[in-house]
């Protein structure tokens, strides 16, 4: 008999060892713990590997008893994307969120009522996916895991032609109902008695539209209440079937007859849906946009022959062939060809890159005029575009701290909703003289308010306008309608938006620091100046400076290289080029020695500098390194080269400051060089002569005078002090920008991107308060005037509806707000 049979294995990640010691401690107070039967500490991995009787001894005794003797467990977090269906409202989200964060083993949950999504980081040793599903469904939702996102496209058109057949369906019916009640109001104007035909054909119009057309409405709202968490669905339904109810009714009491009335809720609130869910439609277009740039095939070489296969048959390694005006498949690099490529899709830039052999290209740009063969580097959910697409949903996912409040609300809204509907019919019942005098001093102003109908008619009345007129969707769709189009809209503009704190912190920002090479400059040297002794020309500067340096190495020695390429000078043969440490190079050219580099070089050599130095010192105080050139024992010139400026780093600077931003450039430079440039840009302050670990400690000091701080790096040199930043931005280019180390990511590597992120965030932060505001607003007047009988039901239907979509169509002006640089405009 095999006893191991019944042990479960678990591999646990250990924090806060430091030698063999510490692993020995953990691992015997483990092999004393009852219902373990073996346990291993690697201190080299950090890990404890334990075999136990899950009968006995579980997981969470197990980390218990290591944090007892004073070490941590690090748990793992997995990430999962549920689709969830039959959410109608607000408080659903609430719903879900709350039980899925209760959940043991679930480290964050959000719900985004407007992509219809769950987001959860849970812990697999403890909850799988299957039950985080059943944790949904038990709610009374439907939920699947999110995998395939073209999906969206299809599932969308179709919720909206579902709704729009709801939506005309209902009105077929509630036309002539309303046509029907014409004859009625005539008659009860002359106070001519209403035959009972009459009743009976406004329950007979009005039932289909109620039980037929809006049974997903009345099924939804209803099952919500059995599960003991009512949502809007259900103030729908119960305000719909207490009108409805009255036409009946009629029959046996002195009553109202309200069932047109409830046909009426019923049409305006799948009219609502309707244009909701078109509008929800055009928030989230963005990545449907993204989605539609994909090349649906590619051609790919085998055996030196073309094939045409589809996108998803791509394999690494495969080499695809790109003709002008195709789309490139997917990430690649170039292994043949060179072409100029419209990148815009990933950068927001316009102009087309000019692309060579060995360069990389992203997935879905388009080639311009060259036929390129580009070797697949990454393929499906590797793909620059795919990690866009996962991040703009991820930012979705998460929540902007200001939502917090409207979150508490929204959680108890309906059962708040649903108590205040139910005093209003007890108090219009108690104390109906007080609530009537109200009705007559509104009665000449207000032709649907009639206080002299009976206390039990007035008392539904004010009650069904209560439950169809409080609108939690509002207050749910107000935050993140507005971040599924911040987000979108930054994506297309080569923004990628990782959180939705960050769009809050941004509009919060007193200092933006700058890391120097690679952000402000373009991090690699080009040649600045060229300066001629007398009797020599610019062009034999450079041709024996080239030449000279065509042997080197060194990335000044390429610079200088490549821009004689460029001037298409062509280099002499050389030989015997040597590298002189510290000082330059030397290499003998057509039998005379060339020299380029330092004044020691230049003395050693008995050349004197003296001639040029003017002029060097001149260019060392503009941060550029100096280079003399010499031949034949006589000073040619100089050649200057310097990491230059990126073309928009000046006017991006200056706008960041007219917005009221404090710029600081953080750089290892000298302080001389360090203020050159930044005299250069336009800069505030510098803070020279940091060396990369000291960038840190360099936030934490302006942080410590209450400062709220971004952090404007290439995102993998600068990963901790982006971290440490209250927002982290990295910039940079191409397929490898490190995506997941900062806040925000900037695609195309210009500085106007900053400027266009700060707007875009101001802009997004803005949208989210006015539709907070709108909904607060909207619920804080509307209830009470619904309380005193002031409302008509339909109209009160008309207005929740329409709050909703004024908060989704508000949300989608923001595609209106220009957030270019102004110098851009």
């Amino acid at each position: 008999m095999n006893d191991r049979a019944v042990f479960k294995k678990d591999t646990l990640i250990l924090e806060g060892m430091s030698c063999v010691a510490c692993a020995r401690t953990i691992e015997r107070m483990l092999q004393n713990l009852e219902g373990v039967h073996l346990a291993q500490v690697n201190l080299a991995a950090e890990k404890a590997y334990v075999e136990y009787d899950p009968g006995v001894v579980d997981r969470s005794d197990i980390e218990a008893a290591i944090t007892s003797v004073g070490y941590g467990v690090k748990t793992e977090t997995a990430k999962v994307t549920l689709a969830i269906g039959d959410m109608n409202c607000a408080a659903c989200a609430s719903k879900i969120e709350r039980n899925l964060q209760e959940a043991p083993g679930v480290k964050e949950a959000a719900v985004n009522l407007a992509a219809e999504k769950a987001y959860v980081k849970y812990d697999p040793a403890v909850i799988d996916v299957e039950s985080i599903i059943t944790i949904v469904t038990s709610s009374g939702y439907r939920a699947a895991v999110f995998e395939e996102i073209k999906k969206e496209l299809d599932d969308d058109l179709d919720k909206v032609h579902q709704a729009a057949c709801d939506m005309w369906r209902a009105w077929a019916f509630t036309v002539p109902i309303m046509l029907w009640m014409l004859p009625g109001m005539f008659m009860g104007i002359h106070g001519w008695p209403i035959p009972r035909y009459f009743d009976v054909g406004l329950v007979i119009l009005a039932a289909p539209v109620v039980f037929w057309v809006g049974r997903k409405t009345l099924t939804s709202g209803i099952r919500a209440l059995f599960h003991g968490s009512a949502n809007m669905d259900s103030l729908i339904a119960m305000g719909a079937l207490a009108a409805f109810a009255t036409g009946p009714a009629v029959f046996f009491t002195a009553i109202e007859n309200y069932a047109g009335t409830s046909a009426m809720i019923m049409s305006f609130h799948l009219t609502g849906r309707y244009i909701e869910n078109k509008a929800k439609g055009r928030a989230s277009q963005a990545i449907k946009k993204l989605l539609q740039l994909e090349a649906k095939t590619a051609r790919i070489l085998v055996d030196g022959e073309e094939k045409e296969v589809s996108l998803e048959q791509v394999k690494v390694g495969d080499v695809m062939v790109v003709r002008p005006g195709e789309k490139v498949p997917t990430d690649g690099v170039i292994v043949a060809g060179e072409s100029s490529l419209d990148e815009s899709m990933a950068t927001g830039e316009s102009m087309p890159v000019h692309r060579t052999v060995g360069e990389e290209v992203i997935g879905a740009t388009i080639n311009h005029e060259g036929l390129l063969q580009v070797k697949a580097t990454k393929v499906g959910k590797d793909t620059f575009l795919a990690q866009v697409i996962k991040m703009v949903e991820e930012c979705q996912g998460t929540k902007v701290p200001i939502q917090e409040f409207a979150d508490r609300v929204t959680g108890i809204f309906v059962p708040t909703v649903m108590t205040i509907a139910a005093l209003t019919f007890v108090a219009w019942l108690l104390f109906p003289e007080v609530f009537r005098a109200v009705g007559y001093w509104a009665q000449s102003f207000l032709p649907w308010v009639n206080p002299s109908l009976s206390s039990f008619t007035l008392a539904i009345f004010a009650t069904v306008a209560v439950l169809v007129i409080a609108c939690p969707c509002a207050l749910g769709l107000a935050t993140p309608t507005a971040l599924m189009v911040g987000t979108g809209l930054g994506a297309e503009n080569g923004i990628l938006i990782r959180s939705g704190e960050a769009i809050q912190t941004i509009k919060e920002l007193d200092v933006i620091v700058f890391d120097k090479t690679g952000t402000i400059t373009k991090g690699k040297p080009e040649v600045t100046d060229i300066v001629a002794v007398s009797g020599f020309s610019e062009k034999d500067v450079l041709l024996y400076g080239a030449s000279a340096e065509a042997g080197s190495e060194h990335p000044l020695g390429k610079s200088i290289v490549n821009y004689a390429k460029d001037k298409e000078v062509s280099l002499l043969n050389i030989s015997g080029f040597s590298a002189v440490t510290g000082r330059g190079v030397q290499a003998t050219i057509e039998n005379e020695l060339v020299l380029v580099g330092s004044r020691k070089l230049m003395t050693e050599q008995g050349i004197d500098p003296a001639v040029m130095e003017p002029e060097m010192k001149r260019l060392e105080e503009e941060a550029k390194t100096a280079m003399l050139v010499a031949c034949g024992g006589r000073l040619l010139g100089i050649i200057a080269v310097a990491d230059t400026l990126k073309e928009d780093s000046v006017a991006a600077i200056a706008e960041l400051e007219k917005m009221g931003l404090t710029t600081v450039m953080i750089t290892g430079d000298n302080e001389r060089t360090a203020a050159s440039i930044a005299r250069q840009v336009g800069i505030s302050r510098v803070l020279a002569e940091v060396l990369p670990d000291g960038k840190v400690a360099e936030i934490q000091k302006l942080q410590a005078d209450n400062k709220k701080v971004a952090m404007v790096g290439d995102g993998i040199n600068d990963a901790p002090a982006l971290t440490q930043a209250n927002v982290g931005i990295a910039i940079g280019t191409g397929t490898d920008i490190a995506i997941e180390a900062a806040d925000i990511t900037l695609v195309g590597g210009s500085l106007s991107s900053v400027v266009t992120a700060v707007k875009l965030s101001k802009a997004t932060f803005a949208k989210i308060k006015q539709n907070l505001f709108w909904a607060f607003f909207y619920n804080s007047i509307a209830i009470p005037l619904a309380v005193l009988g002031l409302l008509h039901p339909v109209i009160a239907e008309i207005a929740m509806a329409t709050s909703s979509v004024t908060v989704v169509t508000n949300a989608n002006l923001l595609r209106r707000v220009n957030i270019k640089p102004s110098y851009q405009q």
